[in-house]
This record gives structure tokens, sequence and C-alpha cells, in this order.
């Protein structure tokens, strides 16, 4: 699973992204601070299984604090965007492509208003963050439509003469921007367009690049720089408008440092944070200042929103479960590692695409599965629940 982050410049993309994974990536107040997109393993949060067990669990993958589970993700950072991406401007046709393999995005968006369209700093609430995310919306829509009408004519006629399936051809030839035959069939239908694709208008065209974008690429907002003074009153007033989060990547970012450092103990997306006594007089003035800020801004918001962010387009927008593999008589595996595999399945998944998930040899020799917690045995069809632990039983 791939995660991008998108946004104009200089609207707290890279310290997003760097809360989100601690990966080393420059962080400045001007445009075009990234260039080359960045890959790093970012983490969804979720209540690990191993407090019902009484026991501890040993990750090989992501890792538990307190018995929350932090599975990874991958996230990709790419270059701002500027107006006119979609035509090239600012090398955006080479950033959007950076995009092709994304399942979906989120849009980090600087709800303060303290930079303009070309991401350069002005006066706090001096620009409409709104404009940020038609823009956004418009030039992935234009992307789309640039890529949906290349060989247009050729496509359609090819389509008519063959009398060929427009949602098989339609997925085929847009299959790089993972649009597949339920996404283009589903957008077709929404749309009640014909099933000649050459009686289409550039209207329709339109709207089917719009449809096809939103099915394929289901976007979060994240209402970034959430901590500066003026902030929540343009999150107020977009919230019911637009699907967001308030979020401060640089708390965040603060807090995560802060405890690798073991200067505080913080598990992301808890409402606060606890300083080490041991290592407290490693603290200097400006830190204990900062954490100040930080106490008073948890108290107040809760969370920073990132970790609410990575869950919510993991979970509610790409509609993953979290399933556990795990023995009715043993949790561990051959190392001696408690509940170390956690594994992201879409909803709907059944107990034999989880053992094809673990293995082909499990999938292909399938005799059961059996639900850990009620020692209960199910079928091949049983359709897997969020935070299952699940025993394959294969013939051998």
């Amino acid at each position: 699973m791939l995660v991008g982050l998108v946004g104009k410049a200089n609207v707290g993309k890279s310290s997003f992204f760097k809360a989100a994974t601690l990966a080393e990536v420059e962080i400045s107040n001007r445009p075009f601070v990234t260039i080359k997109p960045n890959r790093g393993e970012g983490y969804v949060k979720i209540e690990c299984v191993d407090k019902e067990f009484n026991t501890q669990c040993n990750p090989r993958f992501g890792f538990c604090i307190d018995h929350s589970r932090f599975v990874p993700i991958e996230l990709l950072d790419v270059a701002g965007l500027v107006p006119g991406a979609s035509e090239g401007r600012g090398l955006g046709n080479e950033f959007l492509n950076d995009l092709n393999e994304a399942d979906a995005l989120i849009h980090i968006v600087d709800v303060s208003g303290s930079t303009d369209e070309n991401g350069n700093p002005v006066e706090k609430l001096s620009h409409d963050p709104e404009k940020d995310i038609k823009f956004l919306e418009n030039e992935l829509d234009q992307w789309y439509l640039r890529i949906l009408k290349k060989s247009w004519e050729k496509f359609s006629r090819t389509v008519a003469q063959a009398n060929l399936d427009v949602k098989k051809s339609l997925a085929k030839q847009l299959s790089g921007l993972r649009v597949d035959e339920e996404v283009a069939q589903d957008s077709i239908k929404n749309l009640n367009l014909s099933h000649n694709p050459a009686t289409w208008s550039n209207e329709e065209l339109l709207k089917l690049a719009r449809e096809l974008r939103r099915r394929s690429k289901p976007i979060i907002i994240a209402a970034n720089k959430i901590d500066v003074e003026g902030a929540r009153f343009n999150f107020e007033r977009l919230k019911d408008k637009y699907e967001m989060i308030a979020c401060s990547a640089e708390v965040e970012l603060a807090l995560r440092e802060a405890a690798k450092h073991e200067l505080i103990s913080y598990v992301s997306g808890e409402d606060n944070f606890h300083i080490v006594k041991s290592n407290e007089n490693k603290l200097s003035l400006d830190k204990k200042t900062a954490l100040n800020f930080i106490e008073e801004f948890l108290e107040e918001n809760k969370t920073t929103g990132v970790q609410d962010v990575l869950n919510k387009i993991v979970f509610e927008k790409l509609k993953y479960i979290a399933v556990f593999p795990g023995g009715v008589n043993n949790l561990k595996d051959p190392q001696g590692r408690v509940i170390p595999d956690c594994f992201l399945l879409k909803e709907g998944s059944t107990a034999l695409d989880f053992a094809y998930k673990l293995h082909k040899d499990l999938g292909d020799n399938f005799v059961k599965a059996i639900n850990v917690r009620d020692k209960k045995p199910v079928g091949k069809e049983y359709k897997l629940k969020n935070r299952d632990v699940i025993e394959i039983v294969a013939r051998k």
C-alpha cells in the first residue's frame, strides 16, 4: 500500500512526512525544497490483541508501545505543486506522474493561510486555504483528463469498431493510475454515460476524469499548522464542506524526536506525554518552554492529528482491516516471537485470501481456518473482521 502526500510548496509536507516516518529529509521555509520524491515507512495504529492474551507481542515489522500496535505502510512525499502543474508548470507533470502508484492521497493544506498560491510565505490568515483545496483537486482532475484524452480518438474508435467492453478497455488504458474494472464501471454508471465512448463530449470526459480520480485516489485533507494562532478559525469555517482533520506536523515531529532521544515517553495519537525523570536534567530552558506549549496544545486539541490522518486514510477511505496470524495453542513463531505479524487486508477479505497472503502453499493446500479467540473452525469463505486472530490449517 502506498499513500502519497500532496499539496503546494511550503505547507509542511516534508514536516508531515518526517513526523510520520522520522526519515531524514530537508525542511525549509521556501518553495521546491523537495524535488525528488521521498519514500518512507509510516504507521497506522491499532489496539494490539496481545493484551487479550495476557502477553506482550514482539513485532517483526513495525512496533508496539503500551499495547498500541503500529503497522507499517509506505508513504511518498512528492514536490510541491503549483497552479498549472497539470500543464507542466513547475515540473508539475513530473511530480504528478510520481503519484501514479499511490492508492490514496493526503492533501497537506496550510490552514493558517500563511503561504500564497505559489508557496511563498505571507502574513498568516492572508491567504484563503480553500483556494488550495480547489486548486489541487482541479490539477488532479486535469492530470487524469490529460491521460484519458491521450490517443482518445483511436481508443474510442477501436472500442466501437471491435465492440469491446468499455470498462475493461478503460481500466486497461488507465491501469497505471490504479483504475480497475470496478472503478471504471462504477464511474461510467454513476455518470450515466453511453456504451459508445466516441459519443462522449469534452464535458463528459472531464466529469469522468473527476469521477475516476475520486474513486481511484481517495483524498483526506490534513489541515496543517493548526497550532498557528488564528488557524482554528479557517478550520471551523471549512470543516463541514471538506473531509479534513486538523493537525500540526511540527508538534508531532517535536514529540517524536523528543521520544526518540528518551526525553519523554509518548505514543503517537495520544493526548499526553510524560517527561522521563531520569533525563529531565538534559532539557534546556528552550525545550522545557516548547514542551509546555505542546502540553497546552494537546490539552486543547487532544491529538496532533498526524496519526488520525494516517489511520483515516487507511481504515476509512481505503477500507482496510488488520488481521493477526496466530496458533490456538501457540502464539509464537519458530524464533520465539509472540504475535510477530499483523497484516492489512481489504474489507471483505476471506480466510482463504488471508492464507494466500501468508504463503501460496497455505492457500493452495487450505483445509480450514480457526478463530483463535473462540477456537472455532471457519471455512475458506469466512469474512475476516478487524483485529481477528486466525490460524490457517493446511494439508502437509
